[in-house]
């Protein structure tokens, strides 16, 4: 986080393209780390527009997105059940984000930008599948905006909050836990439960 917010100041919005772009790919890099700092850096420091942020961010994650589409349908699953486990992609994670999407259809694309998780895999599924490439991109391009404003939102309300930029960490324990508590309410509610089924349940 002390490299990143460096570097922030100085490459600003490539860099957010380029580090979401990562987080939407297979990089264990959560935006919950990205998006924050950089509305909190703009809101203390104005070198940012906010409205920049969403967009850098949306972009970036369209683009890591595209690239897990285009690898799964040129590749195929074969190919990624056999040696996606290289990349920290496992035939369990595959099998689950294949449920996932099965169950959701092309809305379950625009859903999973908005959760932990499925977000990073979605595009496997929808690659294999085929899934019409504009259609996808749509999807991804709308729950990534909302996705981003919402960071957007959080990463400001941090900066507001007068006890927190003192550096007093019962404050930074009580923002991370929250958020927390939220993140992991969403994924086990409408992620974990599908993801973990059966086959014979789907």
């Amino acid at each position: 986080m002390t490299w990143y917010m460096a570097q922030l100041e100085s490459w600003k919005y490539p860099l957010i393209v380029l580090m979401m772009a990562a987080e939407s790919t297979i990089l264990p890099l959560p935006s919950e780390l990205i998006i924050p700092p950089a509305a909190h850096l703009a809101y203390t420091k104005g070198n940012m527009s906010v409205i920049g942020i969403v967009l850098a961010g949306t972009f970036g994650s369209w683009l890591g997105a595209t690239i897990m589409y285009w690898v799964a349908r040129i590749g195929g699953r074969p190919l990624l059940m056999r040696y996606g486990r290289y990349a920290m992609i496992s035939p369990e994670k595959i099998e689950g984000a294949e449920r996932w999407a099965t169950k959701f259809g092309a809305m379950g694309i625009f859903v999973s930008r908005l959760l932990p998780v499925v977000r990073h895999l979605i595009g496997i599924p929808a690659g294999i599948v085929r899934m019409d490439y504009k259609l996808f991109s749509l999807f991804t391009i709308l729950g990534s905006g909302i996705w981003c404003a919402i960071l957007c939102w959080l990463g400001i309300r941090m900066g507001e909050d007068k006890e927190l930029m003192r550096g007093e960490y019962h404050r930074i324990a009580l923002w991370v836990a929250g958020i927390m508590l939220v993140l992991g309410g969403i994924y086990y509610f409408f992620v974990h439960r599908h993801m973990k089924q059966s086959p014979a349940k789907k």
